[in-house]
This record gives C-alpha cells, structure tokens and sequence, in this order.
C-alpha cells in the first residue's frame, strides 16, 4: 500500500489549489478524483477570478492542474469511497479498489457527478465508464463511445469526443441536447455523432470492460443497444458526503464543518471549498481555502514529526524541475 504525506480528494479549483501549496511545501501529495475541474466545468466563461478579465472554467482549471503537477503532484482519476483511521494514519479506499495511506487528508471534492443509477455502472466505473470527458476522452481515439447529458457545457464534451472517436452517441431525454442550434450544427458538422432523443439509460453491460450501453425510449418504451467502448457520464453534480458519517462533524446539509484553519473535527482531515460549509460557493474562494487547508496540513504533519513550524508561509523561491534558473532571484530556505 502506498503511503504519502497528504491525500487531497478531489480535483476542483480547491483540491488543485492544495495539491499546488502541500508540493511547494514538498510534501508528497496525491489528488484523487472522478473527474478534473469539478462543476468549474460548467462555466464557460469567468470573469471574477483575480488576474483574468475572462477567462473559461477549463482554461483555468488546466493552469493549476499544470502549476501542481510541476511541483510533483500526482492525480488519480477514481473515487474515493472509504476514509478510515488506522494506527495514526488514514487509509483511503477508492472504487477501482486501490488503497493508499497519508498522514493527513484534504476533503476538497465538492459535488460529486451525478451517476446514472443503472445496473452495471458500478462495476465498469474506470473500465469504461467515465465521468470526465476532459481527462478521458484521449482514451478512445478511434472507438465507439456515448455521452450521456444535455445542455451548454455538454457543447465542449461532444466537440472533444468527436475529434477522438470514430463514432459518438448523443444521449438525452428531451428533442434536442442543446437550444443553440448554431453550435447543435457545430456539434454535428463532421458526421460521426449520432443524436439519440428522448431516451434514457437502462444498463451498462460488459464483462470486465464495458462493451454497450442500452437505452430506453421514452415515448415509445422500445430499447435499444449501443455498442460502445465507453460511456460517458456528464448529468451534473450532486452533494455526496454519506461517507463521511462518523469521521467528521457534518451540518444538517451535509456539509463538512471547518474552522478558520480549515481543520474539521477530525485531527488530521482538512476541508475545503464546496464541500465545506463556507456559505460563499465561489471559485476563488475555494481557491483560498485549499491553499488554507494545505499550509494547515503541512503544519499538522511536521508537528507529527516533531517540528513545530507555528505560522506556515509560501513566499519563498522554489525552483521548478527541469527549468533552468534565469536572472538573480530571491532564495528562501525551506525550513
């Protein structure tokens, strides 16, 4: 099983933003995540993210993700299913049925993507059912693949999967997936998407990886199965806590009660951004918490160690694997 110093679920603005401070402050960190930019996903353009008079959810979500990695952070695309407290360590358990263990964890994962609720997407959740197009989609070059999900943000999700698939499914419930016709046109202007209205999913099937997906018509009850190699799952999000239960303090909304620090009422698990219950659920705002909640990980595992470090900062120069140093700049030693 292997352990590291802090495992951030989630990989929204504030499950980046953390892994981006727990690396800088060279802690050996691993994100854990079903998808990558969470709901920032949804909006097509921001215009309230200091130092950027516009910009989309994916544009800034792909710079953090890029500054943490730089660091050393490493991301997992699963879902974590379990968190448990074992011999002063913290066992974290996903859906692929990985273990890991950290000294610390940050709960950064804000809404969930919500899942179809059909037989056979538990178990091919990671062999062929995904929940982000954006870190997937790449996997498919050349295969069949269906997205399931309607609406604006779906535009960029089929755009993507068209360019890497030989054959995408569109499927949704009503008579169009998207009211702008001008970008339905787009959308279906190089011929190997295929729109499948009024319909539902029913089942995923495969043996060890998914090989269809059937779907039910709404109006006329008939089903129908698509051969596919992946489905993709892009519904919207939804807050889920449940397991949590039992190891953290939880308000009558489900959300994970923190302090200024963004310490919960586990010693050791930090929270931050939507999933916490900061009242303002705004991207640089979570922003700020997952740098709060890093720098108080960082803080908790040194004093672990026996170091007691009090105030933790991040001004200094840290050098960037692999970038040649250009010019004087100001050194700060780390502690």
């Amino acid at each position: 099983m292997k352990k590291y110093d802090v495992i951030i679920v989630g990989a929204g603005i504030a499950g980046l933003t953390a892994a981006l401070y727990a690396a800088r402050q060279k802690l050996s960190t691993l994100v854990i995540s079903a998808d990558l930019g969470g709901q920032l996903l949804l909006t097509n353009e921001i215009q309230n993210f200091p130092g950027f008079m516009s910009i989309s959810g994916l544009e800034l979500i792909r710079k953090v993700e890029e500054q943490a990695k730089t660091y050393g952070a490493e991301i997992l695309f699963d879902e974590v299913t379990s968190i448990a407290e074992q011999e002063n360590l913290f066992t974290v358990k996903t859906a692929s049925g990985s273990e890991f263990q950290a000294e610390a964890v940050v709960l950064a994962f804000g809404k969930s993507p919500k899942e179809m609720g059909v037989p056979g997407e538990k178990e091919l959740k990671g062999r062929g059912v995904s929940y982000c197009v954006i870190c997937d989609a790449p996997l498919y070059r050349g295969k069949k693949v269906v997205l399931v999900g309607w609406g604006l943000h779906n535009y960029e999700n089929i755009v993507l999967l068209r360019d890497y698939a030989s054959k995408v499914y569109w499927v949704f419930p009503g008579e169009k997936p998207l009211e702008e016709e001008e970008l339905l046109n787009e959308a279906m202007s190089k011929g190997n998407v295929e729109l499948v209205p009024f319909s539902e999913p029913v089942e995923v099937k495969g043996d060890k990886r998914v090989q269809a997906l059937v779907v039910r018509n709404k109006k006329t009850g008939e089903l129908k199965t698509l051969e596919v190699d992946g489905v993709f799952v892009e519904m919207g999000y939804v807050t889920r806590t449940d397991f949590l239960k039992g190891l953290v303090q939880l308000n009558e909304k489900g959300e994970v009660v923190v302090d200024k620090m963004c310490r919960t009422s586990k010693p050791g698990i930090f929270a931050a951004g939507d999933v916490s219950e900061m009242p303002h659920k705004q991207a640089v705002i979570a922003a700020g918490m997952g740098a709060c909640a890093a720098l108080s990980a960082y803080a908790y595992v040194m004093e672990k160690r026996g170091r007691k470090v009090g105030q933790v900062a991040d001004w200094r120069h840290v050098e960037i694997p692999g970038k040649r140093k250009e010019g004087a700049g100001l050194s700060i030693k780390l502690r």
